[in-house]
């Protein structure tokens, strides 16, 4: 089992960056779909990250009050982004079938591009906020979610970015540049924490665990509405989440 410890310092987001990437590339350069399979468990992994893992850490330092305020902080920032600019996460949207995206879509690439890219900060701060916490299963936790969903992400991001622009260069190049502000993301909650003391922390990691329980939702409610078993995977990831977490804290305890 991979342990992610406060000493990694950026290269978990790094190598969920790479992973987003190089799932755009496919992405970019084929139509593959067979990767959604694990859009559900991914979706509840996330989930099951966010109320088995973040929630009670946030409410061992702030409470339960505070812990759930913040988590649906995070929930309703990502679901106004998701309403009224674009779909946060492609690899979720159920308004759009990318495994048959042959229409050219005009217009899409700089709503998408930004709301990914705000998708992928929230994947850094997450990360990078769970390594600074004393529980080593929280971290590693959250890595495997991120890590895990940036898969069918990245190549849906991918598929969608080269369908709204003709170079595939160009497609490629914003692809990497949404999934870079991942590690952007890690940067910029470590140099914050770094100014701002240990209590800074709470505020990415309750956003992060928030915009995780939104996602994994709506990548569950996204594949169920497109007539694929989603239940059971969701369940299974809830559970895997909840595996890593209790097997890594055994570990450390």
């Amino acid at each position: 089992m991979l342990v992610i410890s406060s000493a990694a310092g950026p290269l978990p987001a790094l190598l969920a960056t790479s992973i987003g990437i190089a799932g755009a590339a496919l992405g970019v350069c084929s139509r593959i779909g067979t990767a959604r399979r694990i859009v559900p468990f991914s979706g509840g992994l996330l989930m099951g990250i966010a109320i088995l893992g973040v929630l009670p850490e946030l409410a061992e330092k702030h409470g339960w009050a505070f812990g759930a305020a913040m988590l649906a902080a995070g929930v309703t920032l990502l679901w106004a982004v998701g309403r009224f600019v674009y779909p946060v996460c492609p690899s979720c949207s159920h308004t759009h079938d990318h495994q048959r995206c042959v229409t050219v879509l005009h217009g899409f690439a700089g709503p998408l591009v930004a709301a990914a890219a705000l998708h992928s900060l929230f994947d850094g701060l997450g990360i990078a906020a769970s390594q600074q916490e004393h529980g080593q299963g929280l971290a590693t936790a959250i890595l495997a979610g991120v890590t895990l969903h940036k898969i069918p992400e990245g190549i849906a991001l991918g598929i969608m970015l080269r369908a709204s622009i003709r170079s595939r260069f160009a497609a490629l190049s914003w692809c990497v540049a949404a999934e870079a502000c991942t590690f952007l993301g890690a940067v910029l909650e470590s140099a914050m924490a770094d100014r701002s003391g240990a209590n800074w922390v709470t505020y990415p990691l309750a956003l992060a665990g928030g915009s995780f329980l939104y996602l994994g939702f709506h990548a569950v409610h996204g594949e169920w509405r497109r007539g694929v078993p989603a239940f059971g995977p969701a369940l299974t990831g809830v559970a895997g989440a909840a595996a890593i977490l209790q097997g890594v804290r055994f570990l450390f305890h």
